[in-house]
Formats: structure tokens, sequence, C-alpha cells
């Protein structure tokens, strides 16, 4: 670590540099945003990469419409205080007209996702998607480097990734591909609330202790929503709980917690020893492949 940086600092520099390297070679990149803290701060970093000029990319998220709707304001509010362009790619538009089809008895739409991240791409000729995923979320992440590469079809191939020497970026791609670039890659859960917590980055108020309806179910904390048919022994309790991560409701875990600061959350992180997927994400706690299988298919 060079002399006098800290660690956040250190994060921070390489980040935004990886932002300014893929807009300096791709011409149409946009940054996946979905009101989750993880884009919060990528967002914060991409201010810093070009400030004082206004961020020169939009804004994509993909909608499942099971959607918290803390987070839909969030998202809304943030990108209009930004002035930057908001684009939002529908699952459920999607499946009113025809182009994607729900199966019968599914309820995350996660997996869906896919289709209407593709078709966004397409239709914006986007070539470079800046997303926040981080290689400690999960081992499906952790195989990808800070540029990975998408061929015509969205799809990843974890073998013909190219190499990241003395962070150098070779963002060279053939018409019809994209990259995805990382640039929270070496950042744990951990180093992202530290952050925020130096930043003062603003965040919606699911990541703090609140009082919430919810119910058990496979040892998740379900919150009440009006797309997750409840059993009839799955009875709602009023608990203090707070989210790790935010997504789909219906399958998004819930944490029991009194955390209502940023401090007070750090402390909790710094005594865990699970991940957050892994605690509070029911779709990708049915298969250790789950996540893998679905970045294959071009998914974030």
């Amino acid at each position: 670590m060079p002399a006098g940086l800290s660690r956040l600092d250190v994060l921070e520099s390489e980040a935004v540099h990886l932002i300014r390297e893929v807009v300096a070679e791709r011409d149409r990149p946009a940054l996946l945003f979905s009101g989750g803290k993880d884009s919060a701060v990528l967002l914060k970093l991409a201010e810093k990469a070009f400030a004082p000029a206004p961020i020169p990319f939009p804004v994509l998220h993909v909608d499942t419409g099971h959607n918290f709707e803390e987070v839909l304001d969030f998202r809304d509010r943030r990108a209009a205080e930004l002035g930057v362009r908001l684009v939002v790619a529908s699952v459920q538009e999607a499946i009113d007209a025809g182009r994607t089809v729900e199966p019968e008895g599914l309820t995350s739409r996660n997996r869906l996702q896919t289709a209407s991240l593709l078709e966004a791409i397409a239709e914006h000729r986007f070539d470079a998607l800046f997303g926040g995923a981080r290689r400690d979320e999960e081992r499906a992440r952790a195989k990808e480097r800070m540029l990975s590469f998408r061929d015509g079809f969205g799809q990843w191939d974890p073998r013909n990734q190219r190499p990241e020497l003395w962070n150098l970026y070779n963002g060279l791609i053939h018409p019809g591909e994209n990259v995805r670039a990382f640039p929270l890659s070496n950042w744990t859960e951990r180093d992202v609330w530290t952050y925020i917590d130096r930043e003062d980055v603003e965040l919606p108020s699911l990541y703090f202790a609140h009082n919430r309806k919810v119910f058990e179910r496979d040892g998740m904390l379900l919150a009440d929503n009006p797309f997750l048919p409840r059993e009839p022994e799955e009875q709602l309790v009023e608990r203090s709980v707070r989210f790790r991560t935010v997504g789909d409701m219906t399958c998004t875990g819930a944490v029991p917690s009194e955390a209502t600061t940023v401090s007070e959350v750090i402390a909790e992180i710094a005594a865990t020893r699970i991940s957050e997927r892994g605690q509070t994400r029911a779709d990708d706690r049915t298969s250790a492949a789950a996540m893998e299988d679905r970045k294959r298919e071009g998914y974030f």
C-alpha cells in the first residue's frame, strides 16, 4: 500500500481509475443502478471520477416489478438530483408484451432480468456496463476480473478472460459484444459500509433497523408483500429488522437488527461470518451454481 494512503484511499483510486479507463475506451457506457448500497457507492465514485463535470453516461435499472418501494423512490430521486438519465428495463413490461414468459409458480423474477437486460443493451447500444458486484459476495462473482467480456449473445465464459497485469485493462471488443466493468471487485461488504460512513453516502432506509411485518421461510425472514403467497403456517410477526442487500422482495431476506446508524451496521458486519447473499438471498442459496449459471446466460 502506498505510504500515507489508507485502504479506502487505494480502493477508491483503483475504482476511479477503472471507471475513467472504460469511459475513455468505450463509446456508450452505462451504470447499473438498483438503488442498493453497492450501486450507491458506485454512483458516488462516478461523481468523483468526473467532478466537477456531470456524470457522462446514463444509469440503468432492471426492474423486476417486485422491488421495494423505498428503493425505487430512492433510485428516482438520486437520478434526478444528479441530473443523469435513468433507463428502466422493466421485466413486467416484457412479460405483458409477451417477450418474456413467467413460468407458472415462479416467485422470484431474478432470473427473468437477464432477457430485459440484454434487450436494454441492444436497444440503447450500450457497449459497457458498470456494476457494483464484489468478489466476496459468492463464488461465481469471485471468478470474474475487473473487466468481464460478454459475447454477441451477452454470455460470459469464465475460461476466456483477459489478463489484468499492473492495472492495465484491455477494453477492446468486437461489434455486438459488450463489457461489464466491476470497480468494486476488490472491496468487501465492510469496505463498502466504511466508505459510506466516510463519504456520507445516502442509502434507502431499508438498510437500517426498522419495524416490519415478516414471516419465516426456510430459515429466512421475508417481508410481507403481495407477490409472495404465504402458507397457512407462515404467520406474520412484527420484528425489528434491516436488509443487508435489496432486490426482488420475494427472495430477499431481512436480518434481525437494532442497528440504526452506519457505525452500528459496521459493528454487526464485523461480527458475522455469513456472506450477505448466503444469508439473505433465497434464490442464491438453492444452488451453489445458481449465480454462475445466470452469469453465463448474460446476467449482471
